[in-house]
């Protein structure tokens, strides 16, 4: 048994974590706690604070006891306010913390945008404009590309995890560019787990979604590779599936 444990803040698009889990289809656990986010508001510095040190130290240790072989704090904005360095400390806070190999949202994307082969991106950001620009400066410092940012100025988490896969459709669509080699939906808010062959199929490439890549890269902190082609293309990296 493989054990993921990830940290997410408060309660919006969990859910797609016990579906992302059945759809892996092995003997891989997905273990998630809540952490207190303060305000909810994408906001730099509500943003910040949502991923203090002291935040994130409170869900470790329940993870810890769960057996996790790797914990990932899932949240993207919450990682990439901090800037390239920044979120790297935070991270290694959180290993020293959980004494755990230890990862974030944010460099998940940039992990998976390495892993199938993609330098440009356009990103479609349910956040304001400001917060959205942040992470394309944090996948610039990573050396990818964006050719496009599509901002929808949702404040809150709650109202992003409302969203149907109608509204997820029209964000992928406004992004996508015919330049750019995948697309990413940076909210772990937002409910994506099950329209990720939707997605592909509609704009005919990579799709990559936070919770998605969030699961991708604490298999890849544990040492797991799997193939799940119901996760995207991401997913379909390796030639078996792993049972």
């Amino acid at each position: 048994m493989t054990a993921l444990g990830f940290l997410y803040p408060g309660h919006s698009g969990e859910d797609d974590y016990p579906r992302i889990e059945q759809l892996l289809g092995s003997d891989i656990r997905v273990d998630l706690v809540h952490t207190d986010i303060g305000e909810d508001a994408h906001r730099v510095d509500a943003l910040r604070e949502m991923g203090s040190p002291q935040r994130l130290a409170a869900g470790t240790a329940e993870l810890r006891l769960a057996g996790a072989d790797a914990v990932v704090w899932a949240c993207t904005s919450g990682s990439f306010v901090h800037g390239w360095e920044g979120a790297q400390e935070q991270v290694r806070g959180l290993a020293r913390t959980a004494g755990l190999p230890a990862s974030s949202t944010s460099f998940a994307f940039v992990h998976a945008a390495r892993e199938i082969g993609v330098r440009r991106v356009a990103i479609g950001a349910t956040y304001p404009d400001d917060v959205a620009r942040l992470f394309a400066d944090f996948l610039s410092a990573a050396g990818i590309e964006t050719v496009a940012v599509v901002s929808s100025g949702i404040i809150t988490a709650a109202e992003v995890g409302t969203w149907t896969e109608t509204e997820v459709l029209a964000l992928a669509r406004s992004a996508d560019r015919p330049d750019a080699e995948a697309v990413l939906l940076p909210d772990t808010a937002l409910h994506t787990a099950a329209h990720i062959p939707v997605l592909e199929k509609e704009l005919g490439k990579p799709v990559l979604t936070a919770n998605q890549v969030t699961v991708w890269e604490a298999l890849r902190l544990a040492d797991r590779r799997v193939n799940a082609p119901e996760l995207g293309a991401l997913f379909t990296r390796e030639p078996l599936v792993q049972v």
